[in-house]
């Protein structure tokens, strides 16, 4: 059962009660890259997710390192396309030590100027690190491509150049225009009180109506759903890798779109993580073609991407497309059976309670369903629309969604 309420200034805050020792709380801000307006600020809503924990009116970055993990407890954030999220672990006792931390970093943050130099070396290691990972830069070049001149294009972690012009000025600006409260979700899971719960969150978050010294007009409004134009291509660019990495993938349902759930089950049965997803039989256990394949399904608000990523060998990379092609022929020519739809259902319920019996998780996973729906299904719910989906159903999604010429590659080699 999760509890809800609305502050006074718009936040809002979803609750459920366990019998951990533990609790788990974050802050959800409707804010990622996409949200950056211009290619100079390319890269600064992940900035600022690392800068907020430099210095604050009220602290600098050692007492802020030291706030909650001087308790045993556990500080991260992170930021995507369309959202950031602070968040905490730390004994139940410790819940209003994380929501005052929480309020101070995101109301009060000073982003002093020498703080954020150091800062710019860290993240230019980021991205110097994320540059050696293939498997993980091909995804940011694949949606680069995909769609064009659309703010979902852009890389999360932005330029170097950009990273090393970034003052705490802009940072401020950034954050004052966006971080409003009507944008944010307070998600909280734990064996505490609710009402408890509601009384801290009153506390020190209630006072803020805006961003200190923000002013309104210049406030962006939270972005509304666009149209995005997919583009089309198969591209292969030259890494120097010892294996290929190869990426395939087309346009998917939206975050809203009806056919979310039959989709998010079509992906499981394909690539999912279980040893039995119909790729990694295909191309890895019978013909040991990689050690690494899968696919993703990821919704934003507007737009959705779906991906199948492997690494294979070099001399094995047309033959694994033409498995992963013939796979998902299969998924549109044949029909599942009653007795494979119900096995591929049981499969996605198990994994997703699995998911949802770490109180991190669910923590995230509630807090960024409120921040989007203005409302958490239960498990129960979630399992009943897995269970509702039909063979037809499944079928008529991977007629419309994923004929091959929907299809774009990238390669490295």
């Amino acid at each position: 059962m999760y509890h809800y309420h609305t502050l006074r200034n718009g936040i809002r805050i979803i609750f459920r009660q366990n019998n951990s020792s533990v609790v788990y709380s974050g802050v959800y801000i409707n804010v990622g890259s996409r949200n950056e307006t211009s290619p100079s600020e390319e890269g600064i809503a992940h900035f600022i997710e690392h800068s907020i924990f430099k210095g604050t009116e009220h602290r600098r970055s050692y007492h802020i390192r030291n706030r909650i993990d001087g308790v045993g407890g556990e500080l991260d954030a992170f930021t995507t396309k369309e959202e950031t999220c602070v968040y905490a672990s730390a004994l139940s006792q410790h819940l209003e030590r994380c929501l005052e931390l929480f309020s101070d970093i995101l109301f009060h943050s000073t982003f002093p100027q020498h703080e954020i130099e150091k800062e710019k070396d860290v993240v230019i290691e980021e991205i110097n690190l994320y540059k050696d990972s293939p498997a993980e830069l091909i995804y940011d070049d694949f949606e680069e491509m995909i769609f064009g001149g659309h703010p979902l294009a852009h890389n999360i972690l932005g330029s170097k150049k950009n990273v090393k012009h970034f003052t705490s000025a802009q940072l401020s600006d950034f954050l004052h225009q966006n971080y409003t409260p009507d944008r944010m979700v307070i998600s909280v899971v734990g064996n505490v009180e609710f009402q408890r719960l509601v009384k801290l969150c009153e506390k020190y978050f209630e006072g803020f109506s805006a961003i200190p010294n923000a002013i309104e007009s210049e406030q962006k409004a939270p972005l509304m759903p666009t149209t995005v134009e997919y583009r089309h291509f198969n591209t292969t660019v030259s890494k120097r890798t010892h294996q290929i990495h190869l990426l395939i993938g087309c346009p998917a349902p939206t975050l809203f779109d009806e056919r979310k759930n039959a989709f998010t089950l079509l992906n499981n049965i394909l690539g999912g993580p279980a040893m039995n997803s119909r790729l990694n039989v295909s191309v890895r256990e019978n013909e040991g073609f990689c050690y690494s394949i899968e696919s993703q399904y990821v919704p934003f608000t507007d737009a959705g991407l779906f991906y199948i990523y492997a690494g294979v060998d070099t001399d094995a990379a047309d033959r694994s497309t033409h498995l992963i092609l013939n796979e998902l022929r299969r998924l549109r020519e044949t029909k599942l059976t009653p007795q494979q739809l119900h096995a591929a259902q049981t499969q996605l319920i198990g994994q997703m309670a699995i998911t949802n019996d770490s109180g991190l998780n669910e923590m995230q996973s509630i807090g960024k369903a409120y921040l989007n729906f203005d409302h958490v299904d239960t498990l129960e719910e979630m399992n009943h629309d897995i269970l509702s989906v039909t063979p037809e159903q499944l079928q008529n999604v991977a007629q419309d969604l994923l004929p091959e010429e929907n299809f774009s590659f990238l390669y490295y080699k």
